[in-house]
């Protein structure tokens, strides 16, 4: 399976995204192992720590769909264009990836085939189920790469330089939260040409954001169901807000 999603049939305008929601790989892949040790499959580099609960709390929250892909950004990151050069990562935050240092071309079509494309296809019908559907990414962040400083953000809201009205007033709402460190296109880049945003938001102009939580902040269910009941009011403003701006 490439993928999960939860509340295909809520009302919802949100559609929430989880592009890195599990460390799994397929039994097809290598025999279901990559090479690599249990400490790093369960690491940052292979998943988003955190964010699948987040996700399915805020779609509970805002009555909308969730998808969820089902396979380790290690396998293949549904995150990247197809053309880009860190879709199958070979090395990353100083581990190297065994099973990907000699993919072949035919190998990375392989994981396109069955895992990469089916849920971009899922993903584009669900947006395309209403006329205003909102792109909710959620991902989050490790608190320091190997060998960096310490990231002092909880929340990073990444936006596209081509479209920052969801995520203008959705920024000004957390930073009027007292005890919060917000990032504005931190600890990353907002805009990754091909990647999820990319190709199913600023394409077709929908509202979307890209929210980045800490992983050391959402490390269990009371935590990530907590971020999602206080993210979700600030989320309903922000879009109430950018649909009036």
């Amino acid at each position: 399976m490439a993928f999960h999603i939860e509340g295909a049939d809520r009302p919802g305008r949100w559609l929430v995204t989880c592009d890195h929601a599990t460390n799994r790989v397929p039994d097809w892949v290598n025999g279901g192992d990559l090479g690599l040790a249990p400490r790093d499959m369960n690491r940052h580099i292979a998943f988003d720590p955190g964010a699948r609960g987040v996700a399915r709390a805020l779609g509970h929250l805002l009555d909308s769909p969730v998808i969820a892909s089902d396979f380790s950004r290690l396998v293949i990151d549904p995150n990247r264009g197809e053309d880009d050069p860190t879709l199958v990562m070979r090395i990353y935050d100083g581990s190297v990836v065994p099973a990907n240092r000699r993919i072949t071309a035919a190998g990375i079509e392989e994981r396109m085939a069955r895992l990469y494309r089916p849920y971009h296809a899922a993903y584009a019908e669900l947006a395309a189920r209403r006329p205003d559907t909102v792109i909710l990414a959620i991902h989050s962040f490790t608190p320091e790469l190997r060998g960096h400083a310490p990231r002092p953000w909880h929340v990073g809201i990444l936006h596209s330089h081509l479209d920052g009205r969801l995520s203008r007033p959705l920024i000004a709402r957390l930073r009027a939260e007292p005890d919060l460190c917000i990032g504005d296109n931190e600890p990353y880049s907002g805009h990754l040409p091909g990647d999820a945003v990319d190709r199913h938001a600023l394409a077709a102009g929908r509202l979307n954001t890209l929210v980045e939580i800490r992983n050391d902040l959402i490390a269990d269910d009371a935590a990530q169901t907590a971020w999602a009941g206080r993210l979700a009011p600030l989320l309903t403003a922000a879009l109430k807000e950018a649909d009036h701006g």
